[in-house]
Order: structure tokens, then sequence, then C-alpha cells
């Protein structure tokens, strides 16, 4: 049986889960398929129904992977996909998010970005997600890798419609709070965050093992709930096997404390001025 997730309000009304499940490079080895798979169900059963994957990881794999792990419990999933910049155009980005949806064998996508800014014009790529929100093909979109200035952009385009941007943020990718966060929070915009334990690069720092012992828990839920302490910010960690799974739901009943917190922003401080945002 499902979990109940907490849920955010997305700027349409309708909701989107706190914690989901990424699948970045997940379906590229058909040695790994059925633990991924696993993994997937397990999320889904502790109720991270939100799950994200896009057109360019493994070529496709990874949403046809998505796709043989929602077979037959697609209602009770949030799914979001994103189309490359290159196929965003007016006619491209609706043809690309219907071969999205023949590989994940589904008729709606909940959720649908543009993986990063590209060089059409957003007014082209947003008349295109408006197309797949009239035809049902799409239930909202968004945006992911948009700095300040191209969110500033995309609502000058008509963008108002926009649902969230997906950026990386975590402990060691801060930058985002200087400026781009507080604006975001200001018109309504929730965020996902990707790789919200920096692909498991911060899961050897001695402060926040340190955070973990004295909590009774794992590095990867302090860090994973030290992103999910914002109302305004989802976070989507990916996972390769239920056992990880597992560990990351778990995040959801931890709460840091003030203490902990300002430990964190010793070792990890605050941005000081704005910072170009980053990716991987």
């Amino acid at each position: 049986m499902t979990v109940v997730m907490p849920a955010i309000t997305l700027p349409s009304g309708r909701t989107m889960p706190v914690l989901g499940q990424g699948t970045w490079y997940l379906g590229e080895s058909s040695g790994k398929r059925q633990d991924e798979i696993a993994a997937l169900r397990t999320g889904l059963d502790l109720g991270m129904t939100m799950i994200d994957t896009a057109e360019m990881y493994g070529s496709g794999f990874s949403e046809e992977l998505v796709g043989a792990a929602i077979a037959g419990r697609r209602d009770e999933v949030f799914l979001v996909d994103k189309v490359l910049p290159a196929n965003a155009t007016r006619q491209g980005a609706v043809q690309a998010c219907r071969r999205s949806l023949r590989r994940l064998g589904t008729d709606h996508i909940d959720l649908y970005l543009l993986h990063w800014r590209g060089g059409h014009p957003l007014s082209e790529t947003i008349e295109a997600f408006t197309e797949l929100v009239a035809a049902g093909d799409i239930g909202q979109w968004g945006v992911s890798n948009f700095d300040l200035s191209d969110m500033v952009d995309l609502l000058d385009a008509g963008g108002d419609s926009c649902a969230t941007n997906q950026i990386l943020y975590n402990l060691t990718r801060r930058g985002p709070e200087y400026d781009l966060l507080p604006w975001l929070r200001e018109h309504g915009i929730p965020v996902t965050a990707y790789s919200p334990i920096e692909q498991g690069r911060l899961l050897g720092d001695a402060q926040i093992s340190e955070i973990a012992a004295r909590h009774q828990v794992t590095p990867v839920q302090v860090a994973l709930a030290w992103v999910l302490r914002q109302d305004t910010i989802a976070a989507i960690p990916r996972s390769s096997n239920p056992g990880h799974t597992r560990e990351n739901a778990a995040a959801l009943d931890l709460r840091l404390g003030e203490e902990d917190l300002a430990v964190l922003d010793t070792v990890f401080p605050p941005p000081t001025g704005p910072q170009p945002l980053e990716t991987l």
C-alpha cells in the first residue's frame, strides 16, 4: 500500500510529492535492470511516487526502464520527463514528447520540463508545451537548470504557467540561495533539487557523519533532510537498489535542529554574493 507523502502545491493548484526518485544513469546496463526496477517499485511502495526521467538519460533507455517499473501502477505515479533543448522547437518538442510517451508506455506525462536553455526561442517551446497540455499529453510544464536571468526571460516570453525549476542544489551547491531561490519563492515557483547528495560525494564528510551518528541515522538522510527542510523544495535522489531507496525515504522522518544547521552552515557556508548556477 502506498504511503501518504507530503506534497508541495504548484502554481496550478496541483501538488507534487516532496521526495521522489531520480533515474539519471539508470537503464544503461541490462545486468542491473531488475534491481533498478525493484528500487523504483520499492519507492512507489514507500510513497515516493514522483519519478523523474529524461529523453537524454541513456538515450531513452531510462524512460523504457521507468515504463517497465510503473506498468500496472501508472495511476500512482507523478511522472516527470524532460525534453532536450535541441528538440525544443514548436514542432520538435511535441514530437519529442510523443516519442517519450511511447518509450514510457503511457498516454500522459504529469510534468514536462525543458532540460536546460538552448538556442531556440523560449516562446516556441512554451507554445509547444501549451499544445501538449491542451492535447492531454502533459499535465503541466516547467524548466530545469534555469538561472535567475533565464527565469526572467522565461516569464517575459509568456512562461507564467511554469510549474517548477529543477536545479542542482545540495550542501555543496548553495549558490541559488543568494538570489534564485528567493526570486522563485516570490513568484510562487517551487524547486526540484537534483543530485541532493552530490552523487554520493557528501557522504564522506566528517561533520555530516557526526550529525548522523547523533540522530542515529545515515549521512544520506542528513543530506536529504537538509534539502527538504524548506517547504518549497522537493528532492529526487537516485537509487539503483531497494535498500538505498528505503534509506532515502527514511529521511522524511529526520528533523535537523538549530545546532545541526549551524554546524552545516560552518562547514558548507551559504553564498555571500551572486553565483552562476552550477550543473552536473
